[in-house]
């Protein structure tokens, strides 16, 4: 990662950022030598700042800072803990701002809130951006696994286990797996059982990396008096037809929790319609006056854990929730509605 990957450098460039950001020269700096802080700086007017360095701000790195920095923000007296990366991601933002924990990056933006010094910057790019491309535990097919310990959090799975629940091969799953242990996503037992460390910053770290977009969309209309009308002939024409199909979005979310209203009808579709079967439901395709959405989907995965609600075959709320993150209306609502009554599992500290 270029500079950043360099310690002393970094340390110097904090510093500095810091500074900035107080408004005052350092009095001292100070390099510690705990497993999981890095600089204490002192400032004659301002308490002690304790700073952590992460080389990535992953959702899963930061929760792991998160709770080291509870940790030993009680035996730090009056010192400030601060997270300190060279970019931070909007998941990890999300997760200090619910820890309440202070962070700056390199690259410019910082959330700090002290007594007397409310500090908030964001929207400055990224200077530490890697070169190529390193592999991704949530690439479509590779999600699955994530998926799996997602919908069912406190359980124990073997590798044998994950291969027969997803279907990929002993290979793929191996490499998955390590990518998510060193993630700090799942752990492994003594007896070699693997689980879930932290459910909420699995499903940060696949929402940070997931692409609603990447799906296929097939975007049009079909007259009926309200989203629900709309769905309901979809749902009837397709089962009709033999049509595997599961809703998500907010008309998924509807299902789910009753939250709120839906204009726009989404559904993943096993395969395209064909125009006889799209003429039978009154579907017409077009982008103006949309309110249907139909998603050929990139990875079958999709369907994983789909279950029918209020008649309605719907994706399991995991999948829900990444695709209402990315959905216009009132789907962040929603999202958090979803995600409060149906998505949580154990963090391990």
């Amino acid at each position: 990662m270029s500079s950043a990957d360099s310690k002393p450098m970094m340390y110097d460039t904090a510093v500095k950022r810091l500074t900035d950001l107080v408004g005052e020269e350092a009095e001292s700096v100070r390099v510690l030598r705990g497993p999981h802080v890095d600089l204490e700086v002192s400032f004659e007017n301002r308490p002690t700042f304790v700073l952590a360095f992460k080389n990535r701000s992953d959702a899963a790195t930061i929760s792991l800072a998160i709770h080291q920095a509870k940790g030993y923000a009680l035996d730090l007296s009056d010192a400030i803990p601060v997270i300190v990366v060279p970019y931070m991601w909007a998941a990890g933002r999300r997760l200090c701002e619910d820890a309440n924990l202070n962070w700056f990056d390199l690259s410019g933006n910082a959330h700090l809130d002290l007594d007397g010094l409310h500090v908030h910057i964001e929207g400055k790019p990224n200077s530490f951006k890697r070169r190529g491309r390193p592999s991704s535990a949530f690439a479509p097919k590779s999600a699955r696994i994530a998926r799996w310990f997602l919908m069912h959090p406190d359980e124990h799975f073997h590798q044998h286990d994950l291969v027969r629940a997803t279907g990929l091969s002993r290979g793929l799953v191996s490499r998955i797996v390590r990518r998510l242990k060193e993630l700090n996503l799942v752990k492994l037992s003594k007896q070699g059982a693997l689980s879930l460390r932290d459910f909420d910053a699995m499903l940060d770290a696949w929402g940070e990396e997931y692409k609603f977009s990447k799906h296929r969309l097939i975007r049009g209309h079909v007259a009926a008096r309200t989203g629900n009308a709309v769905l309901r002939q979809l749902v009837a024409g397709f089962e009709k037809a033999q049509i595997p199909y599961a809703a998500t979005g907010l008309c998924a979310a509807w299902q789910y929790s009753e939250f709120t209203g839906f204009r726009l009808a989404t559904l993943y579709v096993g395969q395209q319609p064909d125009l006889g079967v799209l003429k039978g439901v009154g579907f017409y395709e077009e982008k103006v006056g949309e309110n249907v959405w139909l998603v050929v989907p990139n990875d079958e995965g999709v369907f994983h854990g789909a279950q029918s609600m209020m008649g309605i075959h719907c994706v399991h709320p995991v999948q829900v929730y990444l695709d209402l993150i990315q959905q216009p209306e009132r789907s962040n609502e929603a999202a958090e509605r979803l995600r409060d009554e149906f998505l949580k599992g154990k963090t391990d500290a």
